[in-house]
């Protein structure tokens, strides 16, 4: 649950525009890998119609941070690793891999969205351009949909459906980009010290 939970993010950073023309891969690319840090307040809709609220910090390549609000559970990305820390578990945080999550595309070095297989899905509304990219390698490890608009480009929703096809999305809000995050917030063996458990 936790794992899902944690695998998803929407990017408000500005009010959608009208009547916007599809963006192409390559304009999507440049502006992700022009992304490089951003902090922010997120509300979160689980599958099941839960909420949970918390903020969210990132710095690519790599890195990212989820902190809930609901009840101190954590879910941290740092040297190519993902650790999910559920306060509701008695248990030890569960890690696995950061390639095994769909945000390895976008908190990839370089995003390159026209690599073969990679895009599942290109398409505009008129005020929107909606891309859904996977690992061509592993297919098998969920999708994510990111949905922007235009002029500027704007990333503005983040779905990501897990490896059991179960699609989970976060709305930010206040979301600052450009923000001076240190590395620490990404240190899971720290955080392991001192959770606890």
């Amino acid at each position: 649950m936790m794992r899902r939970i944690a695998l998803a993010a929407a990017f408000a950073f500005a009010p959608v525009a009208a009547f916007a023309q599809q963006l192409s891969l390559q304009e999507i690319s440049n502006y992700l890998n022009a992304f490089s840090t951003a902090q922010g307040a997120f509300t979160q809709v689980n599958a099941d119609g839960s909420i949970d609220t918390g903020t969210i910090q990132i710095k690519r390549p790599g890195r990212i941070r989820f902190d809930y609000d609901t009840n101190g559970s954590m879910f941290i990305s740092g040297g190519g690793q993902v650790a999910i820390f559920d306060a509701n578990s008695n248990e030890a945080p569960q890690r696995f891999p950061l390639s095994e999550t769909p945000l390895s595309i976008i908190l990839a070095e370089n995003v390159d969205l026209s690599r073969a297989g990679m895009v599942t899905g290109h398409s505009s509304d008129g005020t929107s351009t909606t891309v859904t990219a996977q690992d061509p390698q592993h297919p098998e490890y969920g999708s994510i949909q990111l949905v922007f608009t235009a002029n500027p480009v704007e990333l503005r929703q983040w779905v990501v459906t897990d490896d059991t096809g179960t699609p989970t999305t976060v709305v930010l809000n206040d979301v600052q980009t450009g923000a001076r995050i240190g590395d620490r917030p990404f240190n899971i063996q720290a955080e392991m010290d001192s959770w606890g458990r």
